[in-house]
């Protein structure tokens, strides 16, 4: 009782310190209770939480998250060749580490291969608390078992390739599809072409399916022709552009399955004297800076890349606290937006 009228006459509030002198440890074990670490005795922990009991000692919850959060180093991996894709995802996930005071490193893999992608992600492993992985990199399933084989936990942002055994963060890229579709149709466009994302990529599966069953649910008859491979690349939009414009029946309205590709459009289409969007309405997808750098700007898909990242940290640090033990996978879906702006017009009729 002699501790008790001590830390009473302070008339503050009671310390580790004080607590640990009380149970007869050291403040470091009191520590390692009060935020629920194994690795001590019961005997220990016992005194411990009869001594937090007795002296009514509050924990700084607050401020031992923050002490955690920055001793916590995670890494954000990116090879995605679009710039202003990286410049939401930069955004979201600065904000998520200022927010909870983690130490954020910035890997870029550009250039690397398969196997030397592989090699750093290992060497990584030793350094880091836990990943975010973006695409292409999160569809890669040797670079997500590197990480997880190590005891690195990850979560992956706009894929829930592997979402059985890693955290993720996205929207839902086949409905997103079908809603910009449904919305050409409605502006009554039934010739429409489509630029493909990069074929090692799920949502771009995804984002196709949603561009044929749009067509099915109005009994518009898929055609190939209309249909060609990109890459989520401007070049690659230029390409695919030249080809659908080329065609003997071109089409009223081309969906590229990103903006920088739709933004590659309307340049063609520019090129070739043709009035965006009188003679051809373009979608796009994402809602980066691209779509609004381009004139006229594009009705697109919203998808919150920056809050994708940022929750994607979040998830990711709730995951480092509570350790490998009571690890539980994370599908968190986003709602996307349809965003209309001056790029599409009424179809032909």
């Amino acid at each position: 009782m002699k501790n008790n009228k001590a830390i009473r006459r302070k008339g503050g509030a009671v310390t580790i310190d004080e607590v640990a002198h009380h149970a007869g440890v050291s403040p470091m074990t009191v520590s390692r209770v009060v935020n629920g670490h194994a690795g001590v005795r019961e005997a220990n922990r016992d005194r411990v939480m009869r001594s937090v009991r007795e002296l009514g000692y509050r924990p700084n919850m607050a401020a031992s998250a923050l002490a955690a959060a920055q001793h916590t180093c995670i890494a954000l991996i990116y090879t995605n060749p679009s710039s202003s894709y990286l410049r939401e995802l930069l955004v979201g996930a600065l904000r998520g580490s200022a927010r909870a005071a983690a130490q954020l490193v910035i890997a870029t893999w550009d250039g690397l291969d398969a196997a030397e992608c592989l090699a750093a992600a290992r060497q990584l492993s030793n350094s880091v608390a836990g990943v975010v992985l973006p695409p292409p990199l999160c569809e890669s399933k040797a670079i997500v078992s590197a990480f997880s084989q190590a005891g690195v936990p990850v979560v992956s942002i706009a894929s829930g390739h592997f979402s059985d055994t890693i955290s993720c963060v996205r929207i839902d890229d086949y409905c997103a599809s079908r809603e910009v579709v449904s919305h050409l149709i409605e502006h009554g466009h039934t010739r429409i072409g489509y630029i493909k994302g990069d074929p090692n990529q799920t949502a771009s599966a995804h984002r196709w399916q949603g561009y044929r069953d749009a067509l099915a649910d109005a009994g518009i008859a898929y055609d190939d022709k209309l249909v060609q491979p990109g890459h989520f690349t401007y070049r690659s939009g230029l390409d695919a552009a030249e080809r659908l414009l080329a065609l003997r029946r071109p089409p009223s309205a081309i969906f590229a399955s990103n903006d920088d590709m739709a933004s590659a459009v309307v340049s063609v289409a520019h090129r070739r004297g043709l009035d965006v969007p009188r003679d051809l309405s373009v979608v796009g997808f994402d809602d980066t800076s691209a779509a609004t750098m381009v004139w006229p700007e594009l009705t697109t898909i919203h998808q919150p890349v920056a809050t994708m990242a940022d929750t994607a940290i979040d998830i990711l640090l709730r995951e480092i606290r509570r350790g490998s033990a009571i690890r539980t996978v994370v599908n968190h879906v986003l709602p996307h937006q349809l965003v209309r702006r001056s790029s599409v017009a009424s179809g032909p009729g």
